[in-house]
């Protein structure tokens, strides 16, 4: 299918760059509903693929394995999210230039998450170990059709000093959220799920890098980082 990004990315960029408590922004109805109906309908459930397994006190997850298999419309929609189109449009909209896609989609691809399932507040891994590269840019698209807010699964921002979470977005359909990565692009999705049984949070995430980042923005290579938001947590 052939299709374009419903935004103009340089009239965004302001408000991407200017954006609390980090770059980021949420868009809605950033690619068309037919080529989302396509991803949507060929999702696997859990237990259709050989999903990794999170389950841990800090996040309780499934993730894409890379090498599973996809249906033909999901394979084509991730390759098609590397391609110089959708790297130029981030390009203008962040300001990063030279993005570089993950091929092995190392971390990336399909997710999903079952009632009672969370991921708690962290800031990502920042280095590819395998291509040498600095991560720079996460974008998550959301597959969840008639999501109701108290279903939760909100994606949380948190401020740098992590004493409050200053922005929520809800994990609705065809929308998109794209954001820098660093040390303290503190992000996560804290609280249990509540979603009805049966009734799963869906997306699928791209991660893009660059060869080098502002030397404000460099730290020696680590893991993801996890951090407390309440006293109780792990």
């Amino acid at each position: 299918m052939d299709w374009r990004l419903n935004a103009d990315p340089a009239a965004l960029r302001e408000r991407y760059t200017t954006a609390r408590p980090f770059p980021y922004i949420a868009l809605d109805g950033l690619f068309p509903d037919a080529l989302l109906e396509g991803v949507l309908a060929e999702f696997p459930k859990p237990g259709e693929i050989p999903w990794q397994h999170f389950d841990s006190p800090t996040e309780k997850k499934l993730g894409y394995t890379y090498g599973a298999p996809l249906g033909p419309r999901l394979q084509s929609f991730l390759w098609q999210m590397s391609a110089p189109p959708v790297l130029q449009f981030l390009e203008a909209l962040t300001g990063i230039e030279g993005l570089i896609p993950d091929p092995y989609f190392g971390g990336a691809g399909p997710h999903q998450i079952e009632p009672g399932g969370f991921l708690k507040i962290h800031a990502d891994f920042n280095w590819h170990p395998l291509l040498k590269l600095d991560r720079r840019l996460n974008l998550i698209v959301y597959l969840n059709r008639e999501w109701r807010e108290e279903y939760g699964g909100h994606i949380e921002l948190w401020d740098r000093e992590m004493t409050r979470c200053e922005r929520k977005v809800l994990p609705v359909w065809n929308r998109t959220v794209v954001f820098n990565t660093t040390d303290f692009s503190y992000h996560g999705h804290p609280e249990p799920l509540a979603s009805p049984p049966g009734a799963t949070r869906k997306s699928v995430s791209f991660y893009y890098y660059s060869n080098g980042r502002p030397a404000e923005e460099r730290s020696a290579p680590h893991d993801t980082l996890f951090r407390k938001t309440h006293e109780r947590d792990w």
